[in-house]
């Protein structure tokens, strides 16, 4: 039976969303409103995809975050999925264990949102798995039962949602792994059948998700950002409702165009040690074209064991430039991953805002952090293929 105007619900919600984005605040350039119109068009792929592969009873994962559909200060360094999950489900994850730094499982309740005190069946490494010699694991979520298994793993109340993520440091030379959900509680049932009435329902789905995460991420920064003295960074911190071994230092800038800002934090024992800019629109900045992200496997190191990176709008000539790509305000966020201890204070940045002429005199080793215009292309042009071959390869 033919539903009228299914496509109603995304329509409205895309103009309403259209409206907020418009009336941003924040924005001040044309660049800047691009952006958010950008922003919106990778919100809209991402969530008639997710109402369209949402399948509770034979669910796959899919990656509603990435290079074109960003949203939530999404990691350069990470490829991020996930897949739907009941509580009272069973569910097999099955992998090949790649060479990439990090690979994390964490279960959230609601929409994107995570526990409010990770337990530990709720978020953690695959150290906890056992993985065979060649790179095979396989793990189970599930209800809470007698005896569980190796590699067996307790869905909270409220389990909604399973992500996975991989994270890279070296973006030429390691190579991601494979991963994939079944459920098997429900694993004789058929596949739902597709009518009109179902795929009115989508839309009406995408739109409600459309609406809800337009509305989260576009007041994130004021919450956990914003409220921050301009131009520093906290104190490395255990990240809110994240893995309990990642720490973050967050912070927002504010860069006049003949400013710069140095950056000098050390090089950490932690697997993975990474930094990057981001929107007011809470989304990564252009990190393919663009250095506008480093993490401790990019970054040159210094003779002292400390990274110093100089955050400018104009090209200092320094290998580790982080380009604002025009945006005169934006975030500023270090992640430490896979840590076996806290990070202190004494591991944390320290950042400091000069005329850009200045830069030199704050880098005691300008000769050895200088680089010439082919130089960074060939970093340029690296980054590309690297980005390239992780998507994919």
């Amino acid at each position: 039976m033919a539903v009228d105007d299914v496509t109603a619900p995304l329509r409205d919600a895309i103009a309403a969303a259209e409206r907020q984005i418009a009336s941003a605040e924040f924005i001040d350039s044309d660049a800047d409103l691009a952006e958010g119109y950008d922003y919106l068009a990778g919100s809209i792929a991402a969530v008639l995809q997710q109402a369209r592969t949402h399948d509770k009873v034979h669910p796959v994962l899919h990656t509603s975050t990435g290079p074109y559909t960003k949203m939530g200060l999404d990691n350069p360094d990470t490829l991020y999925y996930h897949a739907d999950v009941v509580p009272e489900g069973t569910y097999r994850i099955r992998g090949m264990r790649g060479s990439t730094v990090d690979l994390s499982f964490q279960v959230l309740r609601g929409d994107y949102t995570p526990s409010e005190v990770p337990g530990g069946d709720d978020a953690f490494d695959d150290r906890r798995l056992s993985i065979a010699a060649d790179g095979s694991y396989e793990l189970t979520f599930g209800p809470p039962i007698a005896d569980a298994p190796p590699n067996y793993f307790v869905l909270g109340d409220g389990a909604s949602m399973l992500a996975i993520r991989e994270v890279y440091g070296d973006w030429n030379a390691e190579r991601k792994g494979t991963v994939s959900v079944e459920r098997l509680d429900t694993r004789g049932e058929p596949a739902r059948p597709l009518d009109s009435a179902r795929a009115a329902r989508q839309y009406a789905t995408a739109a409600k998700l459309l609406t809800s995460r337009i509305h989260t991420w576009f007041n994130f920064p004021k919450w956990f950002y914003l409220d921050e003295p301009v131009n520093t960074l906290t104190v490395p911190r255990p990240t809110p409702g994240g893995l309990s071994t990642q720490f973050s230092s967050v912070g927002h800038y504010d860069l006049a165009p003949e400013e710069a800002m140095v950056i000098t934090v050390p090089v950490s024992d932690s697997p993975y040690q990474g930094f990057q800019l981001g929107s007011l629109w809470y989304i990564s900045l252009d990190y393919v074209h663009h250095q506008t992200s480093l993490n401790s496997v990019q970054a040159q190191h210094d003779p002292d064991g400390m990274i110093r990176m100089v955050i400018a709008h104009d090209n200092p000539r320094v290998t580790n430039w982080v380009e604002t790509t025009g945006r005169r305000r934006g975030i500023l966020q270090f992640r430490w991953q896979r840590s076996d201890a806290p990070i202190g204070a004494d591991l944390g940045p320290t950042c400091e805002v000069v005329d850009l002429a200045q830069v030199p005199d704050l880098l005691p080793y300008y000769d050895r952090n200088r680089i010439d215009a082919d130089g960074w292309a060939q970093r340029i042009t690296a980054r590309r293929r690297g980005f390239a071959e992780r998507m994919l390869g």
